[in-house]
This record gives C-alpha cells, structure tokens and sequence, in this order.
C-alpha cells in the first residue's frame, strides 16, 4: 500500500530534504524514526529537494507498506521527530501515485526583512539596502511571459531541459513595507532557481541591474558563470498541488512574519 505523508519543516538545522551523508536531512530524520516505528528499514521518495536551510511549510513525501498506517502513525510519529518536523495528515493512494513526478504545481514564498530583527534571523532575509518596490514587481511580472529558466539554474547541463511554466509571480508587503514576500508558482522548478531569481530581482530593486538587464537574462537562456542566489532561510515550499490531492497547508506561515496590528498580507 502507498500513503502520501503531509508535513512541514523549519530546515534551519538541515542540509535541506535529501539524504546526503554525513550531513544531517529532512529525509534521513524521518526514515530513522518511521524504520523504528515499523520496526522496518524504509525508503520515501519526497516531492522535491530543498536546499539547506530552506524551509517547507507544505510538503509530500510518499511511502510503501505492507501494513495498513493508521491516524495513531501520525500521532506516535510527532512524538518521535524533533520539534523542527511535524507530520500532519497521512493518506493511502493509489499503488502507482508518485509525490515527486505527479505534483502539477509548486508554490514557493520568499521573505525579506528591511530593518534588523532579531526574532526573523532564521525565518526570513535581512535586507539593508533600500528597494524600489515598482521596479521589483515590473521585473516579477516578467517571469510569466517566458518559460526557459536556464539562466537561473544552479546545474542547468544535469536537467533534460529548464522549461518552466510559472503562473503567478506577486509581491507582497505588510502596511509599513518593510516586511516583504516573493511568491511564484510553477508546474516546476530547477535547483537554485528561486533563490537566483530573487538575488537578481533584489539587484533590480536597488537599481544595480535595470529591467530590461533582468529581462535579457529569460531572453538570452545563457546560464550564468557565476550565478548569486538569495541567503537560503528566507524560502518556503509552501504549496504542493496534485490531480489527485489538494490539501490546503495545515499552518499559516510564521506569525513572526506578519506585523501584530495587521495579519494580512496586502498587494503594494
């Protein structure tokens, strides 16, 4: 039998989803404590890779087994992870549903800081430099119009090709704008890929790289020799779509994140 695991993560302490040894993973923590709860080795085949540092607060994972998984896996297994994992629902598929390949969408949120704070050191990117907000959005609505992101691909000659269809790419402020959120959605994404366009869109905003420079990178498709990405603690896997299960995120992004007059994200 298949069941389809939905989690989340504060990936600060790990270097990212997929197990790599010696370097402590999502993957690893979780295969050792489902093998010890099943009294079994197992194997998951997650929904994608995150970077190190690189959080998700939505996020699949697929697993096989002989024995039917109860709502009491679950509860036992939040008691065995460490506090920076959280199981959230478990659901049986079908036999040939796959978390990786059968996902149709992908949403990731990226959040900036523009003033220190000592509480958003590990959720979010501090940012000094002051941004011109219009600029950043001109350069975001861009990325709807072309679908080849081989320039913002961190190993792009190790993908089949870097086509990637993003529908949505929006910012988002709180009343003072000095908390921002970069959100893009995509059928897809390349390693790297979210984290160099928000290093180049950052670059846009303080007037280091114009529009039309951003521009030429998604005309050009020429990988970059020395691509920059954007510091790793301020991204999120925030949502994970398939035909077959949509499950809204089970947590609302950190409330460290919001302003405590106003807990909406508005349009600037």
């Amino acid at each position: 039998m298949r069941y389809f695991f939905h989690i989340g993560y504060n990936g600060y302490n790990y270097h990212g989803w997929q197990k790599h040894a010696p370097h402590l993973t999502i993957q690893e923590v979780l295969e050792v404590n489902i093998g010890k709860l099943l009294k079994a080795p197992v194997t998951i085949l997650g929904c994608g890779r995150t970077d190190a540092q690189v959080h998700a607060s939505q996020y699949f994972f697929h697993l096989d087994s002989e024995k039917e998984l109860s709502d009491e896996i679950g509860f036992l297994l939040n008691k065995m992870l460490p506090e920076d994992i959280a199981v959230f629902d478990i659901t049986q598929v079908n036999d040939n549903s796959h978390a990786r390949f059968d996902a149709t969408q992908r949403t990731y949120n990226y959040f900036i800081h523009t003033y220190k704070d000592p509480f958003l050191n590990h959720f979010s990117c501090l940012f000094l430099k002051k941004l011109d907000i219009d600029k950043i959005k001109q350069a975001l609505y861009l990325l709807t119009k072309y679908n080849d992101y081989r320039a913002f691909c961190k190993s792009p000659e190790k993908n089949e090709n870097t086509i990637c269809n993003i529908t949505s790419a929006e910012l988002f402020s709180d009343s003072k704008r000095d908390k921002l959120r970069i959100q893009i959605s995509s059928n897809r994404f390349l390693r790297g890929m979210v984290r160099a366009i928000v290093a180049k869109l950052l670059k846009t905003g303080t007037g280091e790289m114009s529009v039309d420079e951003f521009e030429n990178h998604l005309i050009s498709k020429s990988a970059a020799s020395n691509l920059e990405f954007a510091s790793p603690h301020g991204l999120y896997l925030s949502r994970v779509v398939y035909p077959f299960l949509d499950i809204p995120p089970r947590t609302d992004l950190s409330p460290l994140h919001q302003n405590n007059e106003q807990k909406k994200w508005q349009l600037p």
